[in-house]
């Protein structure tokens, strides 16, 4: 399993009892998690001092009780790169620490090319991936099906002073990808992270096991002549990297280049635990 090791504005404090105590800059979150099986290890006086607190409801969902002067949104950084970390409703902040292995990966591909680069980002949520292409110096397609969530990435794009590096789709993923090769448009690198279930505004239903070897086997024809990398990312509970391998060595079993799958997660600041936060594969020239 891979962990970051380089965040300074961001940190695990502890995890435990299905929850995860997080330090997000100067603002400390108490929120659920359904990996943490393990029991705490800091007393409950520890976690109840958080800033923001995500209670889970008994009819489902949920919601934050913040202390007096938490903000409702602030900015983080890591490296360099900025990004503006806004609690949901639905527990979520906006941002996925653990996904700075993959940033600093794809970083170090695109500079290293030593040619201009282009790439896609599908199901591209508040644009963690696009923000670090983009700060790279690729030029970036940034595509999601929801509006609110692409204006949130465009404020991350501002806030790296890189608003014109990108192309804004707001779009089914799928539709976008058949498109995009009837256009001939290619890519030098591919990101990805696909939900496990949703539904389309015309009540399309996805399911990843489903429509995940369609969907990499369609979008493997928008890579150039000569790419960079693949990047697949899952959250879906119980997906093996192994899953996500199997995917990329028959979409790429013609084209050489190096394959790689592992778990991500994040290490607790004071023990040697780590708590599980996803899977991914990548293929790399």
């Amino acid at each position: 399993m891979l962990t970051n090791n380089n965040w300074k504005d961001y940190e695990l404090i502890d995890s435990g009892d299905g929850e995860k105590l997080e330090r997000w800059g100067e603002v400390v979150l108490s929120r659920p998690d359904p990996q943490a099986f393990w029991p705490k290890m800091l007393p409950d006086k520890e976690w109840h001092t958080a800033n923001g607190i995500y209670t889970r409801s008994e009819g489902g969902g949920g919601a934050w009780k913040f202390k007096e002067g938490t903000p409702k949104k602030w900015e983080i950084k890591y490296g360099d790169l900025k990004f503006s970390i806004k609690p949901t409703p639905f527990k979520h902040t906006g941002l996925f620490p653990e996904q700075a292995i993959n940033w600093d990966w794809m970083k170090d591909k695109i500079k290293g090319s030593g040619k201009d680069v282009s790439v896609l980002n599908l199901f591209a949520y508040t644009g963690g991936a696009t923000v670090a292409s983009s700060n790279a110096g690729a030029k970036v397609c940034h595509v999601d099906s929801s509006n609110g969530i692409v204006t949130w990435a465009k404020e991350n794009i501002d806030l790296n002073n890189k608003s014109g590096e990108v192309r804004w789709i707001v779009d089914d993923a799928l539709k976008f990808v058949d498109r995009e090769i009837k256009r001939g448009v290619k890519y030098d690198g591919i990101i990805m992270d696909p939900p496990s279930y949703g539904r389309g505004a015309k009540g399309e239903v996805w399911k990843l096991e489903e429509k995940l070897w369609p969907l990499v086997e369609k979008t493997s024809r928008l890579l150039s002549d000569k790419p960079l990398f693949f990047i697949i990312n899952s959250y879906t509970t119980g997906m093996s990297p192994t899953v996500i391998g199997n995917i990329l060595k028959t979409a790429f079993k013609n084209k050489g280049g190096k394959i790689e799958t592992d778990e991500l997660g994040l290490k607790e600041k004071n023990t040697d635990r780590v708590l599980p936060q996803g899977v991914f594969g990548r293929w790399s020239i």
